[in-house]
């Protein structure tokens, strides 16, 4: 099945959405303003009724910064794949509008890529941090958060007496945190 054909109504918009390269399935950059638009139109017309997932990218220095949100659908009908990007218009405070509405399932999606990425999900009905505890600071997948993390207490002191462990940065593998017993 070839890619969908947009609506003209989304024609007129002043960024068409376009079809960008891709190595695994097609995949289209919107309008953040049009974003809901077209992933209403794709489940209720053209038969993407699965969100797969919901992430972002952020890109390294030298590259268009935006913090494009990908959102990947799947059509139970014609088994296929389809990521739809859209690009934030803030890179300090990004935010998008929330998929909830159209997918429920959306929630723990959006809701881990706030907590990593920072990204604001408007109309979202509980936009809470889901992997890091309330209060931390950072955003784990950004590109400004260090590659070896950030040391930082564990937010309960009554846990880190009990365990006599602390989070403190990574010697650059094991990803951002490591667990390790005070000492």
């Amino acid at each position: 099945m070839l890619p969908p054909i947009f609506p003209p109504r989304l024609r007129t918009v002043s960024r068409m959405p376009r079809c960008v390269p891709s190595s695994d399935h097609p995949a289209f950059d919107v309008p953040i303003t049009e974003l809901i638009a077209v992933l209403k139109w794709l489940r209720d017309e053209q038969g993407y009724d699965f969100l797969t997932d919901v992430t972002a990218v952020d890109w390294a220095k030298g590259f268009p910064r935006g913090s494009p949100l990908c959102n990947h659908l799947y059509s139970t009908t014609h088994h296929q794949f389809l990521r739809i990007a859209a690009h934030c218009a803030d890179d300090v405070e990004p935010t998008a509008p929330s998929a909830v509405e159209l997918w429920p399932g959306a929630n723990w999606h959006e809701r881990e890529t706030y907590d990593m990425f920072g990204i604001t999900f408007t109309g979202h009905p509980d936009l809470r941090r889901i992997l890091m505890w309330d209060g931390y600071p950072f955003f784990p997948l950004r590109k400004e958060f260090p590659l070896a993390g950030i040391e930082t207490e564990l937010p309960d002191p009554e846990v880190a007496a009990e365990t006599r462990v602390r989070v403190k940065s990574a010697p650059m593998m094991g990803g951002p945190f490591v667990a390790s017993s005070a000492s």
